[in-house]
């Protein structure tokens, strides 16, 4: 966080914006509305840590979001994230939120299996950084499609200028490049990523599944994974 500090902030909460209103997003503010009743003393599938570093999971709060598709913009946050083509399971209700799903910038952010899905909303790209600043944001968490490099460094620099925090949810190079590292840490900001594992996703089974290859003497020459499983 920007403050250090829980107690920094004002109201102790991790005020959290997302890019991407998509499935992950939509997963995601689900969650935090799943487990917010959650005791830190027991255990919670799904959940590696009830509280962390001081915060619990009902202590983040949305405060801002952005899309470009055309149903979900202007629309609030808890409705946008059960509009098609969303397609996730619901498994919790969301409140109304009171975050308005501003315009976002598309440049190469909409993947190409939903590209004929997407009609991109009218209208020029809502002010990103004061949008950001004006919510107080912390964090910036981007739910971009997998692929979308140029959008994902454009983000990276609002985030910079409006002086929050950014999670890249997806593998495109930048908290691992040493030039993002230092521009975030010239400016006392966190960095996390590049990509975020579900709890048993494509990834991680991959992961599993080359490691019990090589355990039992298999000699792998290449490997590769769909973008979808678990």
């Amino acid at each position: 966080m920007k403050n250090g500090r829980k107690n920094g902030h004002r109201n102790g909460k991790v005020r959290v914006a997302i890019v991407g209103a998509g499935n992950c997003a939509s997963s995601f503010v689900q969650g935090v509305q799943y487990y917010r009743d959650a005791s830190p003393k027991d255990f919670v599938p799904g959940l590696m840590h009830v509280s962390l570093g001081g915060y619990h999971v009902s202590d983040i709060e949305f405060v801002a979001a952005f899309d470009i598709d055309k149903n979900k913009v202007g629309k609030d946050l808890s409705e946008a994230i059960f509009t098609t083509p969303n397609n996730t399971v619901k498994f919790s209700d969301v409140p109304k939120l009171g975050v308005k799903v501003e315009r976002g910038m598309t440049h190469d952010g909409i993947g190409k299996y939903v590209a004929d899905l997407v009609e991109k909303a009218p209208g020029p790209t809502s002010d990103v950084v004061g949008i950001l600043k004006k919510s107080q944001a912390d964090v910036l968490v981007s739910y971009l499609p997998v692929g979308s490099e140029e959008a994902t460094k454009w983000y990276v620099e609002q985030a910079l200028q409006a002086g929050v925090a950014f999670v890249n949810c997806i593998p495109v190079f930048i908290a691992r490049e040493p030039y993002w590292q230092q521009r975030f840490a010239e400016k006392n900001l966190p960095i996390i990523g590049d990509d975020i594992k579900s709890q048993v996703g494509a990834t991680i089974i991959h992961r599993v599944l080359t490691r019990l290859f090589r355990e039992r003497g298999v000699k792998l020459e290449r490997t590769y994974q769909l973008n979808f499983g678990g």
